[in-house]
């Protein structure tokens, strides 16, 4: 029998319908069936579930051969699975994309749009539509933005050089500029370098805040225009802290409109009415420019979103 070790250097099954499968290692243990220790180890998905992915492909052994229902139980073994959902929301917007090449692709992400598959969304993430779309079964976002912000996402096409991307994005070797639309406030001095430490609340593990102590989360505002009440703001971050720009905006006294986690969390849409209502008024962030030297060609790289934030 070959060693998990052995096992993961095996080539993966291929991408189905833009979904890459999963994988879980079998430890020993008394289970009875394959279904038996899926029930067990992803009690969110019952029994049943399982047993029906099983009698239609969607769990293979580590040589990529279908599971068979009923199918003793051994250890040792990798199993891959493909995700799947019984109902999936649709979400009525669609991306662009900007640029591709043989290294990098880079697509215009619309609101509400998840960039990878978790917790209820599947197809419906930028990721597994773009896979679907160009036939690409490596791509893999270098970086990620919220679902509710809407604007640019990197991607990278090649494995062996996916690091080389991502090692810009963690080394701060990135500009990143966003617009928001928020409330406009004459007694709010600007151009400002707006500098806090942020911290994972208490309260939601959905929400972030700010509590005194040593900076780790930088961000440049600027006013761009402004309208009656509201104002277009650029908003370059520093650092790549979650929700930073919606944290440090509403720290500001700005909070971005139609922000639905800040300063209060809103649930999340249950149903048709709470979500088309969700729909028709889009978080407030764009994700407008990005700008990096490409470590494999060597190329001065800058994009732009297409979309418009307006007053």
């Amino acid at each position: 029998m070959q060693t998990p070790r052995q096992q993961t250097r095996q080539a993966a099954p291929p991408t189905r319908d833009g979904i890459s499968p999963s994988r879980v290692f079998l430890p020993a243990g008394s289970w009875t069936s394959y279904e038996d220790f899926l029930a067990a180890r992803f009690p969110a998905v019952s029994r049943n579930d399982w047993q029906s992915r099983i009698r239609q492909g969607k769990v293979l052994d580590a040589s990529g051969r279908r599971i068979q229902p009923g199918q003793s139980y051994a250890h040792g073994n990798l199993l891959y699975y493909y995700r799947s959902l019984p109902a999936e929301t649709l979400v009525p917007f669609t991306e662009t994309v900007i640029y591709q090449d043989e290294w990098i692709v880079v697509a215009d992400k619309p609101h509400f749009l998840p960039v990878i598959p978790s917790g209820r969304y599947l197809q419906e993430t930028l990721l597994v539509r773009l896979k679907r779309r160009l036939n690409i079964n490596t791509l893999s976002p270098i970086h990620r933005i919220d679902r509710e912000t809407a604007g640019l996402v990197v991607f990278s096409v090649q494995p062996a050089t996916r690091s080389r991307y991502q090692v810009l994005f963690h080394g701060r070797q990135v500009e990143k500029h966003y617009e928001a639309i928020a409330p406009h406030r004459p007694d709010i001095p600007l151009p400002s370098l707006y500098r806090s430490c942020l911290v994972q609340s208490g309260e939601s593990f959905m929400q972030m805040k700010e509590v005194p102590g040593k900076p780790n989360a930088e961000t440049t505002i600027r006013l761009l225009e402004s309208k009656n009440a509201l104002a277009r703001y650029a908003l370059q971050p520093l650092t790549g802290k979650k929700h930073q720009l919606r944290v440090q905006m509403m720290g500001m006294g700005l909070p971005i409109l139609n922000d639905r986690i800040y300063p209060e969390l809103w649930p999340e849409e249950a149903d048709e009415k709470s979500r088309n209502d969700a729909f028709a008024s889009p978080l407030q962030l764009l994700a407008k420019a990005i700008a990096f030297t490409d470590p494999v060609t060597g190329a001065q790289r800058y994009f732009e979103s297409t979309q418009q934030l307006r007053l």
